[in-house]
């Protein structure tokens, strides 16, 4: 019965994002309690206080990029447009183009950036989200880049992971910047860039 249940779940997950989600049903397969165990993990990516949308998601897609640039990233970017998060400042945070980005999102981003490479940087960042948006505003972006990494974690170690793909962002499809060593990733861009 609970396999059922889950399997339901997973496949109105799946119509709902248009999603492949076998990785889970394989875990359900497997043992149910373990979907269970990784369910209390996913709450974390619920987890969203006294930080802006945008600059929210803009963690999460940052942190799902630097693990996959193919289905988890547009399954990323899909609940960030049904949210209401503008294509636009989607478009600029694929594309790591921290001057088309707000303020606030380019803050998350290049934060994110930072904390992922375990850059200097990191710290005069974090202090500026302290200044910007409190304790709580730094725990939901830690929270953001967790969760989003470990959905492409998991699907790699299981075998599910897809090799890079672009990414359709407001009817637009575009490339995923995928920087592995960090170079060139974490300063503004320019508008001569």
């Amino acid at each position: 019965m609970l396999k059922w249940f889950l399997r339901r779940q997973v496949a109105a997950f799946e119509r709902t994002w248009n999603y492949d989600a076998s990785y889970v049903r394989e875990i359900i397969d497997v043992d149910p309690r373990a979907m269970m165990a990784f369910g209390k993990v996913q709450g974390l990516g619920r987890y969203r206080k006294d930080v802006p949308l945008a600059a929210y998601c803009a963690a999460g897609l940052i942190a799902v990029m630097a693990e996959d640039c193919g289905p988890c990233t547009q399954l990323g970017i899909d609940m960030a447009q049904r949210q209401g998060v503008d294509p636009a400042i989607l478009r600029a945070i694929v594309a790591r183009d921290y001057v088309a980005m707000p303020e606030d999102v380019a803050l998350a981003a290049r934060f994110t950036e930072a904390s992922l490479h375990h850059a200097p940087e990191a710290d005069d960042l974090r202090e500026e989200i302290l200044l910007r948006w409190g304790k709580r505003g730094l725990i939901s972006l830690a929270f953001a880049m967790l969760s989003a990494r470990t959905y492409p974690t998991l699907k790699y170690a299981l075998g599910h992971g897809r090799a890079c793909t672009r990414v359709v962002i407001g009817g637009e499809t575009r490339p995923v910047l995928r920087d592995l060593t960090g170079a060139n990733t974490i300063r503004t861009k320019t508008a001569a860039a």
